[in-house]
């Protein structure tokens, strides 16, 4: 077994230990959301943690890791005699992103029980993780299937394994921490609310700490045990504190006085539910067992909202968490602390080993109530986030001479004059997109397609591990053979090859892909304007239903990939608001740029379909990068570039964009090229650009029928 990184010896993150630490105290508190870039030592702090948390009492040989004192009476290894048990380190179980329902829960035998009438059942994680913590890592693309289970099993503090109408239940309580990326989509708000504090951290800016950070970090790799043993004394002191806390935590009185700013805080700040009141109980009463006191004051509520009410307070996808401190501290000024009696000074902490650098951030006990003391300045929790890119000085003195690197002339005509962005219309609710026939994606709530969790439309002989018993189908198969296996009972006689595994249809998370024409005929500010706020609705709907969501934009002489496919609809806004417009259109590009870009998706996801939404009044005027072509007109290569699109089965739309009392109607001819209906830029924001996709798959059955059927269909969208 590898020699885990210590705890103490983890620099900077004050706010991630102290939330960390305050679990180990109370694991009440509801665990830990952790958020913030990679690299930023989220994992190693999490899995460090482990070894702070105290032992566990177990019954001996008790898989499920019930209590001696308070075992479960449905433990599936019960019942349990009384008796003195057995003592394990409190375990860390790890689920990974791409586990299987069964490795969750656990599997149990549906043989042995048909034929046997045995509940054989083999533990998941779920029973691994029981009085332990079970982490999460990128807990943000963990399947959604995987999550209800969790929100159950956090909910309820129990697991249930259901085997058509045979069922085992078993406890699980453990503390959930989750660490995540937000550059690769968000959590769903149920399971968001589920982690009782959340963390933001970003790697430190401080020259010094970045230096002991690789100092630290190249020193556990040479000699891991070593390492270890020079922090052992810091994290024996750690360990004890958390004892030292767990054994005072009954002893905190929680004044009326901290209750009123409690309440105050969280509906100052108009947070949803009651579940924030109580986790910021729970985590203040934590806050002054961990400090040494049996009071709450008002540096612990305001330390507890810090950490339990940023990810409490989002409207939606596109608001980012966050607490404005001033607000907090005004609403706490109102109920100022009951007079109490001074508290002694704290002793000073013992210093961390020699080799451990000036920025050493070893355990402690500093006023602020954190794990390491007095953060050092550059420290990681103070650090403007993992976006924040201020320019040092000196770079600003030398932009006098980077501005003669101007475009060229050609460039500059052909992109013609570039108009501010503008800002994206209210986003609205959409209907559902959709694409035509029945996939096999990831997992979401879009299109149909076959999928481990739905409705039962079948069944077939299983491949590998049976997991969803056809029940009907497997007492068919074995019927016709009870004779010959001579049944003389009641029972049915079944064997391993009778057995079938239903198949069932669900839904799918699909790649919308926008194309958007953003040229000179595009830029007038309230068409510019619709279309964005349209990206942004299906931008939330995508949050919803777990799609992938990209953007192509088309001016000038080039198209550019201005969002990459991603669920992160926060970075999705950000882009969107900053596109501008004006120039030529070269419409030929963006669509090859199109197939381009789903042409690399299909070797990253195959099995993800994709669907093409053009936004354009369907002009062509400049032929762009298509490879130098000169011998067709830049209609000729839009009407080319739009058929190979076709030929690769993609699904596509286009909306109409052109406006005035003249139409040329060349919208209509794109859509026919693309083999896929074409509507008005007014339907956008009448029944909403989602409900208009839902004519993909009439378009596609009928151009397949008929060489006129898409120009019908595009005149009846007209």
């Amino acid at each position: 077994m590898s020699t885990p990184y210590p705890f103490t010896a983890v620099v900077g993150q004050t706010d991630l230990r102290l939330a960390l630490l305050l679990n180990a105290v109370s694991p009440a508190v509801g665990g830990v959301l952790v958020r913030g870039e990679k690299g930023t030592a989220k994992s190693t702090a999490v899995r460090a943690l482990s070894a702070l948390l105290p032992q566990v009492d177990v019954v001996s040989g008790c898989r499920f890791s019930c209590a001696p004192a308070t075992p479960d009476p449905a433990c599936p290894d019960g019942p349990h005699e009384p008796g003195p048990g057995g003592v394990r380190p409190a375990r860390m179980v790890e689920l990974p992103v791409g586990a299987s329902e069964d490795r969750l829960v656990g599997a149990l035998d549906i043989e042995r029980a048909l034929a046997e009438g045995v509940k054989a059942f083999e533990p998941g994680l779920l029973a691994d993780a029981h009085r332990g913590i079970l982490y999460v890592d990128e807990v943000n693309l963990l399947h959604d299937h995987l999550i209800d289970l969790l929100l159950d099993a956090a909910a309820m503090g129990a697991s249930y394994v259901e085997r058509e109408g045979v069922s085992v239940r078993h406890a699980a309580r453990f503390l959930l921490v989750g660490t995540m990326n937000p550059e690769e989509g968000e959590l769903r708000p149920q399971l968001l609310d589920r982690f009782g504090l959340t963390v933001e951290v970003a790697a430190s800016r401080e020259p010094a700490q970045r230096v002991e950070v690789v100092r630290r970090r190249l020193a556990y790799e040479d000699d891991p045990a070593g390492f270890a043993t020079r922090w052992a004394g810091d994290e024996h002191e750690i360990r004890a504190r958390v004892v030292a806390a767990r054994a005072l935590l009954p002893k905190v009185s929680l004044g009326d006085t901290a209750l009123l700013q409690i309440a105050a805080t969280c509906a100052g700040f108009e947070v949803d539910g009651m579940r924030a009141d109580i986790v910021m109980a729970r985590t203040a009463t934590a806050l002054a067992a961990w400090a040494g006191r049996t009071d709450v004051r008002k540096e612990d509520v305001r330390q507890a909202a810090l950490l339990a009410l940023p990810h409490r307070r989002r409207r939606n996808p596109f608001d980012a968490p966050g607490l404005d401190e001033d607000m907090l501290d005004r609403i706490l000024d109102e109920f100022p602390d009951e007079d109490l009696e001074p508290e002694p000074e704290p002793e000073p902490e013992p210093e961390g080993p020699d080799d451990s650098g000036p920025e050493d951030d070893g355990p402690g006990g500093g006023p602020d109530g954190g794990p390491g003391g007095t953060p050092p300045q550059g420290d990681g929790s103070q650090d403007p986030g993992p976006l924040a890119e201020t320019p040092e000085a000196p770079d600003s003195g030398e932009a006098p001479e980077e501005a003669p690197e101007a475009p060229q002339p050609s460039a500059q005509e052909a992109a013609g004059p570039e108009q501010a962005a503008v800002r994206a219309a209210e986003p609205f609710r959409t209907k559902m997109l959709s694409v035509p026939g029945l996939g096999e994606g990831a997992s979401g709530r879009r299109s149909r397609a076959r999928t481990a969790h739905g409705r039962t439309t079948g069944a077939q002989r299983p491949r590998g591990h049976l997991t969803k018993l056809h029940l009907a189908a497997t007492i068919q198969a074995a019927a016709p053979h009870q004779k010959a296996r001579g049944r003389d009972g009641r029972g049915l006689v079944i064997r391993k090859d009778d057995l079938r595994q239903a198949t069932r249809e669900g839904r799918e998370g699909n790649l919308v892909l926008f194309v958007v024409d953003a040229s000179g005929s595009m830029a007038a500010r309230q068409r510019m304007s619709a279309v964005k706020g349209a990206v942004l609705s299906l931008l939330l709907d995508a949050y919803q239903r777990r799609d992938k969501v990209g953007l192509i934009t088309f001016r000038g002489a080039t198209a550019e990939l201005a969002l990459p496919p991603t669920s992160s609809v926060d970075a999705a806004a950000a882009r969107l608001e900053q596109l501008p417009t004006g120039g030529r259109t070269p419409l030929a590009a963006g669509l090859l740029k199109a197939h381009e870009v789903l042409r690399i998706e299909r070797l990253r996801d195959p099995s993800r379909r994709p669907l093409l939404v053009v936004v354009t009044d369907g002009r062509a005027t400049s032929a762009g990068n298509v490879g130098g072509r000169t011998d067709s007109s830049p209609r000729e290569l839009a009407g080319h570039s739009a058929r190979l699109l076709q030929a690769g089965g993609v699904a596509s739309v286009v909306v109409d964009c052109e406006s005035g009392p003249v139409r040329l109607g060349l919208a209509g001819v794109l859509a026919q090229d693309l083999g896929g209906p074409a509507v008005t830029l007014d339907g956008l924001r009448a029944d909403s650009l989602a409900g208009l996709v839902k004519n993909v798959r009439t378009a596609v059955a009928s151009t397949t029928a008929s060489p006129h059927s898409s120009s019908n269909s595009n005149r009846r969208a007209a």
